[in-house]
């Protein structure tokens, strides 16, 4: 007998301090999202009961090569908390993590909510207070990152942590669509990617994310902080490395991955 939907949230919360997971075949379809997100909303109301604090969303699948491989024709999104939060410059310890990798994202942070379930790009963009270079931490409590669609949606997007840039850039005049990223690792390039890499703006993802959010009764609200998807190719990390992101017109960002102990996989 497989397990319910509860018991797949509980093992995936379990997960975090315990070690990785079998995937979730026996419960979940792989690509059935409405039982996927069913999970990961358990978990996402069993955290901010737990008392923490809600900041923003994440996207994910933005990049059609990805979205082929796990057979789907949409991104996905997770839940951003404030404890997932890295300084830019700050330390992550492996004692954090499973089994993580890291890419280069555009982050933007709402001035006001968004309530129109038609909005597109350009509404995206008067709703924007400004955009930072990011870098998001991905990890998977599934084993091996045997992933599908729902496994990944089902583990909130898949989502570890996340770093900001501290230079906050406004929208006008910026060129989001063919602004280049640089990924380094230990100062070596490591990927490279583009704004339209990402489903084809960065804005585009932003928009699929409000309404997709609109049409489940949770809007986004002002304040909110969007990492709107990867800009190029993800990369594995090990301890002693230092990532620094570097996004055209935006700047740069960084983190250190420290080994204090080993992951618990």
């Amino acid at each position: 007998m497989g397990r319910s939907i509860e018991q797949a949230a509980a093992d995936l919360r379990a997960a975090y301090a315990g070690g990785t997971i079998a995937p979730l075949r026996d419960v979940l379809e792989p690509t059935d999202a409405d039982g996927a997100y069913a999970v990961q909303e358990l978990n996402t109301r069993h955290w901010i009961g737990e008392g923490r604090r809600l900041v923003g969303r994440k996207i994910g699948l933005t990049a059609a090569a990805v979205q082929k491989q796990l057979g789907v024709d949409q991104p996905d999104f997770g839940a951003l908390f404030a404890d997932m939060r890295i300084a830019d410059g700050g330390t992550l310890r492996a004692s954090s993590v499973l089994q993580p990798k890291a890419e280069a994202e555009v982050a933007i942070v709402l001035a006001r909510d968004i309530d129109d379930p038609a909005v597109d790009a350009d509404g995206i963009r008067a709703a924007t207070a400004h955009a930072v270079a990011a870098i998001e931490i991905v990890d998977s409590r599934i084993a091996d990152w045997t992933i599908t669609f729902a496994d990944t949606v089902a583990d909130n997007g898949s989502s570890a942590f996340f770093v900001l840039g501290s230079r906050e850039v406004q929208l006008d005049g910026l060129d989001l669509y063919s602004c280049g990223m640089v990924l380094e690792v230990n100062g070596a390039v490591a990927s490279l990617g583009a704004g339209a890499a990402c489903l084809g703006h960065p804005l585009n993802a932003a928009a699929w994310l409000a309404r997709t959010l609109i049409a489940r009764g949770e809007p986004l609200r002002a304040g909110d902080v969007l990492m709107t998807g990867a800009l190029g190719p993800m990369i594995a990390l090990n301890p002693g490395d230092r990532v620094r992101a570097v996004i055209g017109g935006l700047g740069e960002c960084s983190f250190d991955f420290e080994g204090d102990r080993a992951c618990p996989r």
